[in-house]
């Protein structure tokens, strides 16, 4: 099976500064979905930076077959969809739904298909109706949604999604959980939140000063990190 995510030896700094990406090796596969850890300032972000050429750095990085060189970041912004920490970097139309809509029409869809793609994504995410609410009158979990609906309306087939869990309560969590396991798309989870990556991921990598220092189950990984004290206790069996 083909890789959809192949990277061999990224490098990366910003300007002049000390390296951020010291040869990270990665690859994700169709129909997974991988957790990204590790503390602030690992390299995380910088690495699915360079996933649809935001960031460009040294080594190989190719997306469904094609490296990202500037010929080809059109075809791939429209294959790697990223979700940002904070969805008021994604929400700037007047209503959710010319939001939703908004990527769509960038893609050169006419206003009818993307208006659909954007009902779509707005019915899969439970966001249909609010369609003609301002963004800024949203909850935070309505904003999370909000956001992943305008991603979801350009039908890629990766989803990113950076910290997906800042500012949702632990409701907004679950529903969050319970919606991306649903969805079909390979995906990359960037999270410090232990409990959150068991219920979406099944494997996970640990980035530790720009490299991926180990990787793993994602279950299995958090408890050799130690990190499966921030798991809540099991239920009993019946």
């Amino acid at each position: 099976m083909e890789p959809l995510i192949e990277v061999q030896g990224l490098h990366f700094r910003y300007d002049s500064g000390p390296e951020v990406l010291r040869g990270v090796n990665f690859r994700l596969f169709p129909g997974e979905s991988v957790a990204l850890l590790g503390p602030n300032g690992s390299g995380k972000t910088t690495f699915v930076l360079h996933l649809n050429g935001l960031l460009r750095g040294e080594g190989l990085v190719r997306v469904c077959g094609l490296p990202t060189r500037p010929e080809h970041l059109p075809s791939i912004r429209r294959k790697v969809g990223i979700l940002f920490q904070d969805p008021d970097e994604q929400l700037f139309m007047p209503t959710v739904l010319e939001d939703a809509a908004f990527g769509p029409l960038n893609l050169g869809l006419d206003p009818p298909r993307a208006l659909h793609a954007a009902q779509e994504a707005l019915a899969l995410t439970g966001m249909s109706a609010a369609w003609h609410k301002a963004p800024y009158h949203l909850s935070a979990g309505e904003k999370r949604r909000a956001a992943l609906a305008g991603v979801l309306a350009m039908r890629p087939e990766i989803l990113v999604l950076d910290e997906p869990t800042t500012y949702l309560d632990p409701p907004g969590r679950r529903e969050l959980a319970d919606l991306l396991r649903r969805l079909p798309q390979a995906k990359l989870v960037v999270t410090h939140d232990a409990t959150f990556a068991c219920a979406t991921t099944t494997r996970a990598v640990f980035f530790r000063e720009g490299r991926i220092e180990s990787e793993g189950p994602t279950a299995e990984l958090i408890r050799r990190l130690g990190w499966d004290e921030r798991l809540p206790p099991a239920e009993p069996a019946p």
